[in-house]
C-alpha cells in the first residue's frame, strides 16, 4: 500500500494583509461610507481574484452569497476594532466568526486505486468556504501573533483597518502617502492660520 500526499489544488490561502483588505472593501472616502461590494459578482470577483474561489463557482453567485459576505466581513470588522478600541466584539460577531471558521473542508482518508490518498470533503457552500481563510487569517494573529499591532487608521475621513509591522509599532496612518501627508498637510493649514490670525488687543 502507497502513500500519496495531498496536492495543492484545492489550498486557498490569504495572508493578513489580505484578510484586512477584505474587510476595507467597505471604506470611507473623504467621510462618505463605499461599498465595493454591491453586487454578487462584485464579491465572487474579488474572492476569485484573491484564489480563495474557483471560476465554476463564481458563476452561481446569489443575493444570498452576498448579503452573507457583508455579514461576515462585518463580523470581522468589529473583532478588529474591539481589538483596537480595546472593547468587546458583539454575541453575533462572535458567532459568526465562529461559525464561518467551521465552515472549511474536512481533512479525510481514502483510496485512489490502490494507493492511500489524503482528500477533503466539502461541508458548506462555495460562498461560505471561500470566507473561512480570512477568518483564519485573523484570528491566528489574535491567537499567536501580535494583535496588539491591529490599527484603525488615525484619519477619521477613512478609518482603515491594517496590521501596523514597522520596528517600532508607532504607525498611525494606512498610508503615510495619502492620509499621512493629508493630516501633515491640514496640521500646516492649521499653523499658519493661527500665524495670520489678528492678535487680541492689549487691555
Amino acid at each position: 500500500m502507497t502513500y500519496q500526499p495531498p496536492g495543492i489544488e484545492h489550498d486557498h490561502e490569504i495572508d493578513l494583509d489580505g484578510a484586512l483588505d477584505f474587510i476595507n472593501t467597505l471604506d470611507l472616502d473623504d467621510g462618505q461610507l463605499i461599498e465595493h461590494l454591491q453586487e454578487p459578482a462584485d464579491a465572487a470577483a474579488w474572492l476569485l481574484e484573491h484564489r480563495l474561489l474557483h471560476a465554476h463557482d463564481a458563476r452561481r453567485w446569489t443575493r444570498a452569497d452576498l448579503d452573507h459576505t457583508r455579514a461576515v466581513r462585518g463580523a470581522l470588522r468589529d473583532v478588529v476594532d474591539s481589538v483596537v478600541l480595546d472593547r468587546a466584539p458583539t454575541s453575533e460577531s462572535l458567532r459568526l466568526v465562529n461559525e464561518t471558521l467551521e465552515m472549511g473542508p474536512r481533512t479525510e482518508l481514502d483510496l485512489d486505486g490502490g494507493a492511500v490518498r489524503i482528500g477533503h470533503r466539502h461541508v458548506a457552500s462555495p460562498a461560505s468556504e471561500a470566507l473561512v481563510p480570512i477568518a483564519n487569517a485573523i484570528v491566528a494573529e489574535l491567537a499567536s501573533g501580535r494583535p496588539d499591532r491591529f490599527r484603525i487608521c488615525a484619519n477619521d475621513q477613512c478609518a482603515w483597518t491594517f496590521f501596523d509591522a514597522s520596528p517600532t509599532g508607532r504607525r498611525r496612518w494606512c498610508d503615510m502617502k495619502t492620509c499621512g501627508n493629508r493630516a501633515k498637510a491640514a496640521r500646516h493649514r492649521a499653523r499658519v492660520r493661527a500665524s495670520e490670525a489678528p492678535a487680541a488687543p492689549s487691555v
